[in-house]
């Protein structure tokens, strides 16, 4: 799948930039970080394709947010980008959570813009949708006769 990835994080003057470098880490993986200064402003960025997104495709699975994670990306989505936060103490911890640009992370969220032709699609691929929490796609390749949850029957 073809994407313009770009991740970021605010780097506060009082915070560490190995735990902030972490944090990205836990959610993709870093291949050549750039430091971008905007004013007093330094951010740490990293650009790349859909492969950056592998690590935090895996981590929303594990997580089992993929519904929430769906939500927020569906509604993030900008003509050709799709635009999403995830709180940086979190991250650090290695877990994942949305949250808004602004307020909801202390220290600033890192935020992830990704440019693609098809947005869906990509959603479709970094966060499933899922019947009674399972992955479509892992239903799919297992061949369960799992029904859709209209044609289950009652008890």
């Amino acid at each position: 799948m073809e994407a313009k990835v770009i991740v970021q994080a605010e780097l506060n003057p009082t915070e560490d930039e190995s735990k902030v470098i972490k944090s990205l880490s836990n959610l993709i993986d870093i291949q050549s970080l750039k430091k971008h200064v905007q004013g007093n402003r330094v951010f740490i960025v990293q650009e790349g394709d859909a492969s950056l997104l592998s690590k935090l495709r895996a981590l929303l699975r594990r997580e089992r947010i993929l519904d929430a994670a769906r939500k927020v990306m569906l509604a993030g989505v900008e003509g050709s980008t799709i635009t999403f936060h995830i709180n940086k103490q979190v991250a650090y911890a290695g877990h994942v959570s949305f949250c808004l640009p602004e307020g909801e992370s202390p220290l600033g969220p890192i935020t992830f813009h990704i440019k693609t032709e098809d947005p869906k699609s990509l959603i479709d691929w970094l966060a499933t949708k899922t019947i009674d929490g399972i992955p479509v796609d892992e239903l799919w390749r297992s061949g369960s006769q799992h029904s859709a949850p209209s044609e289950r029957r009652s008890k």
